[in-house]
């Protein structure tokens, strides 16, 4: 029997049933999006450990050790006085939400889910959204069933807050088909923060 368990080992990977590859997926998005932040972002982001706030270093948060945030007006005038996102708390945003190929996203990169008004001309000249969602602002209430990335993302944004959340698959949709993102995808939220209740 012995001598039979690899190359049993060798079928049940064939037939999908055992992945080697699954336990590389995790590490190698880690990897990926903290390259993409330190390296090819706009601006180059440290760790918030490494930021110098004397020089109002642009930097990234890590949550649930897989959500990456970056808050574009983290040193704004008056910041730390508006209302913090909390646990038990209500939060209204308006959103940008992209499968994450590693790479800038730019005005010519097409979420596959926003209710961003800016946008809704785009999405009904393609057919999408004629109805199908709303533009609004979407309000959130934190106790609720949310994406387990987009908490850790919002938990101590606040009122206001400009937004960058990245994200691996684990955190956003897991190993399970959902629309059209692929298998496995690591995704970006781009959010602003309307208001916190």
């Amino acid at each position: 029997m012995k001598r039979l368990w690899p190359y049993l080992l060798a079928v049940l990977v064939a037939m999908g049933g055992v992945s080697c590859s699954d336990e590389e997926v995790l590490p190698n998005q880690r990897e990926k999006l903290v390259s993409y932040l330190e390296s090819s972002h706009a601006p180059a982001l440290v760790e918030e450990s490494q930021a110098d706030e004397e020089a109002q270093q642009a930097f990234y948060t890590v949550s649930g050790s897989t959500v990456y945030r970056y808050i574009e007006n983290y040193y704004a005038p008056g910041r730390d006085q508006k209302k913090e996102v909390g646990a038990s708390l209500k939060v209204t945003i308006t959103f940008r939400a992209y499968v994450f190929t590693y790479s800038n996203i730019t005005d010519s990169t097409f979420p596959y889910y926003s209710n961003d008004p800016l946008l809704r001309e785009a999405y009904l000249e393609l057919g999408l959204a004629d109805g199908a969602w709303s533009f609004e602002p979407l309000t959130l209430d934190m106790r609720g069933d949310i994406l387990k990335g987009l908490r850790f993302a919002l938990l101590g944004c606040r009122e206001g807050d400009e937004v960058e959340a990245y994200m691996t698959y684990n955190m956003a949709y897991g190993d399970k088909n959902f629309s059209t993102i692929p298998l496995e995808s690591p995704v970006a939220w781009f959010f602003t923060v309307e208001a916190v209740e």
